[in-house]
């Protein structure tokens, strides 16, 4: 398996490079392709398969402020990739990670549209949610996560806003009618894409459970945004 974590700075080789550069011109020579080291600078096909070669986040492009706060290391986990599936591993145990800043810069990550920070940013929201005692742990960062979550779910990109509504029935089994207060913001959206075929089930699938962890409170709020949306309870 392959381990994809913030990118460490190498060090020491520069210094040797350049040592061997001035030794090359002072002598006159043509430079050895090896260098001084004996070492060849030719990629081999097997280093693709090296994590020790490999920096995913060598995006040369601006990076967004998700993407710069775990390549600082703000974020705990890791990527690693498996032969069949990738998985995060945790530094810090997820039970120990606080929710204040990290949950809540996961769920600014749910906008996130390139790998690997879209996988980061889903899975983490939701493995964090999954931790014992979540729901204590959230309700004092809940305002925090309802602005980016809706920005998620408001997003054109289609894999960004199923990964959104995911997180928000995620969010709602957590917190349960904690989240009545906050649901005509996030299914304001909804609507339009409950009448878009690819989505329509998605979107049903999602309101029934998010009625059933926020309870019958939350009927008229759902239907107040999905007018079209029928009740699990009749």
């Amino acid at each position: 398996m392959t381990s994809f974590g913030p990118p460490r700075a190498s060090s020491g080789g520069n210094k040797s490079r350049s040592s061997s550069a001035g030794s090359t011109s002072s002598t006159g020579s043509k430079p050895s392709s090896a260098g001084s080291s004996g070492r060849s600078t030719k990629t081999k096909p097997s280093d693709r398969l090296n994590p020790k070669t490999i920096d995913p986040f060598n995006d040369r492009g601006p990076k967004s402020s998700f993407a710069t706060v775990y390549a600082n290391g703000g974020v705990p986990c890791r990527l690693i990739h498996g032969s069949v599936k990738h998985k995060l591993h945790w530094d810090t145990p997820a039970e120990e990670v606080p929710f204040d800043p990290v949950l809540v810069t996961l769920a600014e990550g749910l906008r996130e549209t390139k790998h690997p920070y879209v996988f980061v940013a889903q899975v983490g929201f939701k493995e964090l949610l999954e931790v014992y005692d979540a729901e204590d742990k959230i309700m004092p960062v809940l305002s925090k996560i309802i602005t980016p979550l809706r920005a998620a779910l408001t997003h054109s990109d289609s894999l960004v806003f199923e990964g959104a509504l995911n997180a928000l029935v995620q969010l709602s089994l957590t917190v349960g009618t904690n989240l009545n207060p906050h649901l005509k913001l996030l299914l304001g959206t909804l609507s339009k894409r409950s009448m878009e075929k690819k989505y329509r089930d998605k979107v049903t699938d999602a309101l029934h459970q998010i009625e059933q962890s926020c309870g019958k409170e939350s009927l008229p709020i759902i239907k107040s945004k999905v007018p079209t949306y029928s009740s699990i309870f009749t």
